[in-house]
């Protein structure tokens, strides 16, 4: 079977930043590239449709628009083009299901606001059997790479070093998918893999904290060794990827947001509950998902 990473195409500018992210995804999986647009018929067309076409119409024109900036920025990939008339979820969620993974856009606001998850974005991230990933609007080839100086040409940014991967990591319910997909992100990058755990004291109620007792410190150098073992294998299964781990007391939302400042991609989980794909996101995926700035990869797990 043909492997391809998808991306939803609504005519935004967030979408077609997700494209081009996607199509650059896919060169680094050495996979093909799947664009979808969903459309459904109106008694009463929406505004934005032209008067003298129909909603089909113009949607194959927003299709074929999305196709033709990718293609021409990546000539040698293989695009194949997905025209759907079914709700925006529905379609995507099926084509998620598809592929490796699914790129949406993420409509952006300033840094302090944060990214605004529009509901379509919010729901299949919330019902995807696959990993999604948000891109904002603006986001560039550049930006996933360090910082360069004057004079370097974009075709030479593909060869400047790329940004660290951050990956959460919550050690109480360790994940492998979600473990490895970042494992993976960096292998692929050649870049570092920037692991953030973030803890919280034993309460005075007597509430123990994975069953470790002591101070302050004891407990962090608990919590840090825990967070080695745990990625021991993964660091003997990928060698060459320089990991890096930041372990800290306090909310691990605000320590994942923090860590992102500069990463090319934060990689966060969500959990199946019960085994069945639900709603529920969790803290520190909200946060990702509406503070971070970067490109923000959600891998689904049991």
């Amino acid at each position: 079977m043909l492997r391809h990473v998808t991306a939803g195409v609504d005519g935004s500018t967030e979408s077609l930043a997700a494209a081009h992210w996607a199509a650059r995804e896919a060169l680094r999986r050495g996979a093909s590239l799947r664009l979808v647009h969903a459309w459904k018929w109106h008694p009463r067309p929406p505004s934005s449709v032209p008067a003298d076409l129909s909603e089909r119409e113009w949607a194959q024109q927003t299709l074929d628009r999305a196709v033709g900036s990718v293609r021409a920025a990546h000539p040698g990939l293989r695009i194949v083009d997905r025209l759907v008339a079914d709700s925006a979820v529905a379609a995507l969620l099926v084509a998620a299901a598809e592929a490796e993974l699914v790129v949406l856009g993420s409509r952006g606001l300033s840094g302090v606001a944060g990214v605004v998850v529009g509901s379509v974005s919010q729901r299949v991230v919330a019902g995807s059997e696959r990993p999604v990933v948000l891109v904002r609007s603006g986001e560039a080839s550049a930006d996933e790479h360090l910082p360069v100086s004057d004079g370097v040409s974009p075709e030479e940014i593909p060869e400047v070093p790329y940004r660290d991967v951050v990956l959460g990591l919550d050690t109480r319910r360790p994940c492998d998918e979600l473990i490895e997909f970042a494992f993976e992100a960096a292998h692929r990058y050649g870049a570092g893999l920037h692991v953030i755990h973030a803890f919280n004291l034993p309460s005075a109620d007597g509430a123990d904290l994975h069953a470790v007792t002591g101070s302050g410190p004891e407990i962090l150098a608990a919590q840090e060794r825990v967070v080695v073992a745990t990625l021991r294998p993964w660091c003997e299964k990928f060698p060459d990827v320089s990991v890096t781990e930041t372990v800290s007391e306090g909310r691990a939302a605000a320590a994942v947001v923090r860590a992102s400042s500069g990463a090319s991609l934060v990689v966060v989980g969500r959990r199946t509950l019960g085994g069945h794909l639900g709603t529920h996101i969790g803290p520190v995926t909200h946060a990702a998902l509406h503070h971070v700035a970067c490109p923000v990869a959600v891998v689904p797990h049991a």
